[in-house]
């Protein structure tokens, strides 16, 4: 099967969004499909207002469409509502082609974080971006009721797993720490909501496991 993927999350950007899609085209090419990438490599781009290592493509309407068109896949995925995958978006429309979205970050939750956008107002634009996809894929179940709740229908589960070769248990009593012991993984940043962990009343310790542009508020905020 020939497999398109359209992203405009993408190297050099480290993130969960990065790292699910390049494991999943590795998992697609491995079962023998044929997997082509719409990245915002070779595209002309500006980096995003308040999150600059996000690159945002210009104008890449047409070249999107061309390569579409000339890959001509069975299945297309739309991973991100950025210019590439509004751009993929409109060709399929246009053109009756059916395609799956994902719904990897609380886009709305992180607009209203950095600019005070109430979420209402961008739940209209998710709501529309997403309407005609065949599967909208959420990570996990409360972000699946979550989108339900806002209106969004074929929403789909899509978790996540660990790759047991690189992450392995071992004895928590061989930390050098408080037990018991909560613990954050992922990006560091504000649309995250990691002051709210940090500031619950738990026994034991908590770690923050991670990188990211609020990394450097978080340790000056909380010091141990």
């Amino acid at each position: 099967m020939k497999i398109m993927i359209i992203t405009d999350a993408w190297d050099p950007q480290v993130n969960g969004v990065v790292r699910t899609l390049k494991q999943t085209r590795a998992e697609l090419i491995g079962m023998g499909h044929e997997v082509e990438m719409i990245t915002p490599t070779g595209f002309k781009s500006i980096p995003c207002p308040t999150y600059p290592d996000i690159a945002l493509s210009l104008f890449p309407g047409k070249e999107v469409a061309r390569r579409i068109k000339e890959f001509a896949p069975d299945a297309m995925h739309i991973a991100t509502e950025g210019p590439l995958g509004l751009s993929a978006r409109a060709y399929a429309v246009k053109n009756n082609l059916p395609f799956s979205t994902a719904y990897h970050t609380r886009f709305p939750e992180y607009v209203k974080a950095r600019t005070g956008i109430p979420l209402a107002i961008t739940y209209v634009f998710i709501r529309w971006f997403h309407g005609p996809s065949m599967a909208v894929m959420a990570p996990t179940i409360v972000v699946k009721n979550d989108l339900e709740e806002y209106g969004l229908k074929n929403v789909v589960l899509w978790s996540r797993g660990v790759d047991l070769d690189i992450f392995k248990m071992q004895d928590s009593k061989a930390l050098n720490s408080a037990h018991p012991i909560f613990l954050y993984v992922g990006r560091v940043a504000v649309e995250k909501n990691i002051n709210a962990f940090l500031e619950i009343d738990l026994p034991g310790s908590k770690w923050v496991v991670g990188d990211g542009p609020a990394m450097a508020e978080i340790k000056q905020k909380y010091p141990n």
